[in-house]
């Protein structure tokens, strides 16, 4: 890879290419590459002097690009097959890297901290991060969602060799990475259209595990059914929000303002650590975080310290607005489990009112493969609003929609509506007491205009109040 001046990526605006493609930009690369979609993402890579192009035709990849000596082209496994530019790199013989294959090189070259999962390992990675960013220890890292803290999520250090990454299930994209440590958030059923079963992606987590190096360290979240085979010397750990294990959380005492717990290693207690981002299901992401910054270093009051300050991550359970009769958050969950997990939460927090959700689907297959499971979590609302599924990198599937998992649901007060017709429904509706949306595509591009609503709702009360 030494001799590349040009990096050029297919499908920049991903949140895991962004990073990488940022990280080549700061090293003194030149760095442009394709998009599908305009976003608040790539407009920010463009206001940061990288190139991006919106359309596929080969001529739209700049002049300096076109040197296959000089140029690296790194390729997501949303770009599909077919895709011109893509065709074009093949057939004149570009090198051509996964970006998976990019962050393995990067783990092999430094201490690697590897979070996967097939749900939290978004939270947890950026929780980690904060941790080692705000100790002695320090780190670089490769996000998955943008850090509230550090409005990125690429974090560069001139002195650390840790750098933590997220680790990718999805087409075995984490198979290429050497983990110096790894944690197993989850092994959940996902992903049905590469894996096909549950066991066969519980062993592709089982290999992950076996990935870490030697003399390594591995955490895993007590109750995971895998067995993998480890290297020479690597340490086992489990951990768990309250249900013991080696890192655990006790006390746990919550109030709609904050959250604290006690949390247990295996040599000592930290007492009275407050979680900065007052939400439950974070209390079981910190105590994985916790676990590796303990075992990287990070000194106990740094760690009280780090978690107390974490300002939480984009689209992660972010409260958009609040004010006395309305609160909206939006989250990025979407998957039966996060779904369950958000609400419980929510439930925590807002015991006596009433709590409307807006569902977009992400995936024909995972809608397909999961509808049951959907039907069940999201009848934990009062109110549901499903809208259109989010198609990604898929075509449709003929019987797959809105209406499948709605039939299947128990909650009486749910109801269909076009993505279009969203920001006219919230209108006209006078009865929100908590208002969240979900879904991982493009249902963010709505949650300005979703916040802007519910401000003119607070006005127009004033006013009716004044008169």
């Amino acid at each position: 890879m030494n001799k590349f001046t040009h990096f050029y990526f297919l499908g920049i605006g991903g949140i895991g290419m962004s990073a990488i493609a940022r990280y080549y930009k700061t090293q003194g690369f030149e760095v442009a590459g394709y998009d599908r979609m305009h976003t608040m993402l790539t407009k920010t890579l463009e206001t940061e002097g990288i190139y991006v192009t919106y359309e596929e035709a080969v001529t739209e990849i700049p002049q300096e690009y076109l040197d296959k000596n000089k140029t690296l082209v790194v390729l997501t496994p949303a770009i599909p097959n077919e895709h011109a530019q893509l065709r074009f790199f093949q057939e004149k013989g570009y090198r051509i890297m996964k970006r998976a294959e990019i962050l393995g090189s990067i783990t092999r070259q430094s201490k690697g901290i590897c979070i996967s999962g097939t749900h939290g390992k978004t939270t947890t990675s950026t929780i980690t991060a904060h941790l080692f960013k705000q100790s002695h220890v320090d780190c670089n890292a490769f996000l998955g969602g943008i850090s509230n803290n550090y409005k990125s999520n690429l974090l560069l250090s001139k002195e650390s060799n840790f750098v933590v990454i997220e680790a990718d299930e999805y087409d075995r994209s984490f198979h290429h990475l050497t983990p110096y440590m790894a944690v197993i958030t989850s092994a959940d059923a996902d992903h049905l259209d590469i894996y096909e079963t549950h066991q066969a992606m519980k062993e592709s987590f089982a290999y992950f595990a076996s990935l870490v190096q030697p003399g390594g360290i591995l955490i895993i979240r007590k109750g995971i059914d895998i067995n993998p085979e480890l290297q020479k010397g690597v340490k086992l750990f489990t951990y768990s929000m309250d249900e013991g294990g080696d890192f655990h959380a006790e006390n746990i005492r919550i109030s709609p303002t904050e959250i604290k717990f006690d949390f247990v290693t295996p040599t000592d207690t930290i007492a009275d650590v407050r979680l900065g981002v007052p939400v439950k299901i974070n209390v079981e992401n910190s105590v994985a975080a916790m676990a590796l910054a303990w075992l990287g270093g990070v000194t106990s009051e740094e760690l009280r310290t780090g978690l107390s300050s974490f300002s939480g991550v984009y689209r992660r359970f972010n409260v958009i607005y609040q004010d006395d009769n309305i609160v909206y958050i939006d989250d990025y969950a979407h998957h039966p489990k996060e779904l369950s997990a958000g609400i419980e939460s929510i439930r925590e927090m807002y015991p006596d009112k009433k709590i409307t959700g807006i569902f977009q689907p992400h995936l024909y297959t995972r809608t397909r493969d999961f509808v049951d499971e959907f039907a069940e979590s999201l009848s934990a609302l009062d109110e549901l609003i499903l809208t259109d599924i989010y198609p990604a990198r898929e075509l449709p599937i003929e019987g797959v929609n809105p209406e499948l998992v709605l039939s299947k649901m128990t909650l009486q007060n749910r109801m269909y509506c076009p993505k279009k017709s969203l920001l006219e429904l919230i209108e006209q509706k006078d009865d929100l007491e908590v208002l969240v949306t979900f879904g991982a595509g493009d249902i963010e591009a709505l949650v300005p205009q979703i916040r802007d609503i519910l401000k003119a709702k607070k006005k127009d009360n004033n006013t009716d109040e004044m008169i």
